[in-house]
This record gives structure tokens, C-alpha cells and sequence, in this order.
């Protein structure tokens, strides 16, 4: 008699690998449904301020399209590539405008890249949804990145 199948990573009821720092491992792919895969499978607090922040952005960019790449969800216009992207690291969640030198007032974390500025959110913040409205709706008018 053969033995049951035990549920793994490539099952559909298994639940996606953490990569370092908690990072949802998801596969690659286009539209809504990887997006919602990653921010369900985002650990702990985080899922749910995932979830906030994918409404949010919805809500300021009707039109916008989404996608995992990298193991992060990312936000973009057709035809004018990624304005925005999520990662989960283990203390916090990284919101990285990829055009952010350009927005006003300018995100607040600095990055390698010179145009990208980072917003982190830890558990206990507070996020300023009228400010991360107003960022989003900004970058979304930017030429985005093209990956």
C-alpha cells in the first residue's frame, strides 16, 4: 500500500517557504492573484498591514497592475514599468518607491540606488495613509522601473 503524499512546498495547500527574514517565497507571475498569495503568506503582524497597503494603492491608482518578482510584490503603470515594491524583512516591511528622489516630501529612508527612497513600517507604527496616498499617486505619474 502506498503511503500518503505529505503536503509540501509545491502543494496546493502548503504554505509558502519564508525566506530569510521572513520573506514569502512566491513564484514569479502577473496580475492580482501572486500579490494576494504573497501578502497571505506575509508572517504575523505584517500580513495584515500587506493587505492595507495593497488596498491603499488600489484605491489611489484604479488602473495600476501588479506583480511578483523576486520574491516581492510590484506596483506599476502599463507601458511605464514599476513605481513601487514591498519586501518583508524580520522587523519590518520595506515600501521602496523606485522614482522616490522625486516625490514631496521625499521618503524618508535613503538607498544605494540614488532615484529609490524606502518607507519601513514596523509593528507598532503608525502609517500616514494620507502621505503614503499622496506618494503613491506621485509615483505612479514617474516613469517607472523597467524589470
Amino acid at each position: 500500500m502506498a503511503k500518503a503524499k505529505s503536503k509540501t512546498a509545491g502543494s496546493a495547500n502548503a504554505k509558502p517557504a519564508l525566506l530569510s527574514g521572513g520573506n514569502p517565497q512566491i513564484a514569479k507571475g502577473y496580475g492580482d492573484a501572486p500579490v494576494q498569495a504573497y501578502i497571505a503568506a506575509m508572517p504575523g503582524w505584517k500580513s495584515e498591514v500587506g493587505r492595507r497597503l495593497d488596498q491603499i494603492i488600489v484605491q489611489a491608482v484604479p488602473n495600476v497592475q501588479k506583480a511578483v518578482k523576486w520574491n516581492s510584490p510590484f506596483y506599476g503603470m502599463e507601458g511605464e514599468g514599476w513605481f513601487l515594491g514591498i519586501h518583508c524583512f524580520a522587523r519590518y516591511i520595506k515600501v521602496a518607491f523606485f522614482r522616490g528622489l522625486s516625490l514631496e516630501p521625499v521618503p524618508p529612508v535613503e538607498s544605494r540606488s540614488k532615484d529609490t527612497r524606502y518607507l519601513h513600517i514596523h509593528e507598532n507604527d503608525r502609517l500616514d495613509e494620507a502621505q503614503f496616498v499622496s506618494w503613491v499617486k506621485q509615483a505612479s505619474r514617474l516613469p517607472g522601473e523597467r524589470m
